[in-house]
């Protein structure tokens, strides 16, 4: 059986990248990273890429007079490739609604809170105001809409006394490592569709 052929896109350091590089590294496992794009020159990720053998591309955003073009050389490349599904991967920009629309279904992302709580930036700040008990990532598929799309994965962990910003963030990253390979097996598998994803809600113990 072929596998899924996965573009991702990053920014920066690519820690959520390796987790799905090393899933991907076991011949049984249903998915291929067959292309990495980093909009950002020198991004860690790309050296992660390098070592497990996967093509990489720089595509520049200051290079391009708007967001529509930037899109439009993404997109060209990754339909070169033959890419089937698009994961985002830290990948630091807002796409357009053509681009996500081009991908509807296709393109999942990753995000640090147990979303629709917490939308955008410095969620984990966020959950420590808002006095939540639990907190975490969720994988979901990519819509127009900030933060939105139907839910395919969510990792929760406890928020603990005394808890700061990155001793939170260092526990739901953990976690973030675990889901995003399970959820990308998921719809490799044919068990997270877009039209009706599966929820898989994964509790592991205070560290």
């Amino acid at each position: 059986m072929a596998r899924l052929k996965v573009g991702v896109l990053i920014s920066g350091r690519g820690s959520n990248l390796q987790a799905l590089l090393d899933a991907c590294a076991d011949p049984a496992f249903p998915a291929e990273i067959a292309l990495v794009i980093s909009n950002v020159p020198g991004a860690h990720g790309l050296d992660r890429a390098e070592k497990a053998g996967v093509p990489t591309l720089t595509i520049d955003h200051k290079d391009f007079p708007d967001r529509a073009s930037f899109d439009a050389r993404m997109d060209q490349s990754l339909r070169a490739a033959g890419i089937e599904l698009v994961c985002l991967a830290g990948f630091m920009r807002l796409l357009s609604d053509g681009f996500v629309e081009g991908w509807r279904g296709r393109m999942i992302n990753i995000h640090p809170s147990l979303l629709p709580s917490f939308k955008g930036l410095r969620t984990h700040a966020q959950a420590l105001a808002a006095g939540v008990k639990l907190h975490g990532c969720t994988v979901h598929y990519v819509t127009p809409s900030l933060d939105d799309g139907p839910i395919i994965a969510q990792g929760a962990v406890p928020v603990l006394e005394g808890d700061s910003e990155e001793s939170l963030a260092e526990r739901v990253l953990a976690v973030e490592h675990r889901i995003y390979p399970l959820a990308l097996r998921m719809i490799a598998e044919g068990g997270a569709p877009g039209a009706d994803p599966a929820v898989s809600l994964i509790n592991p113990p205070p560290s």
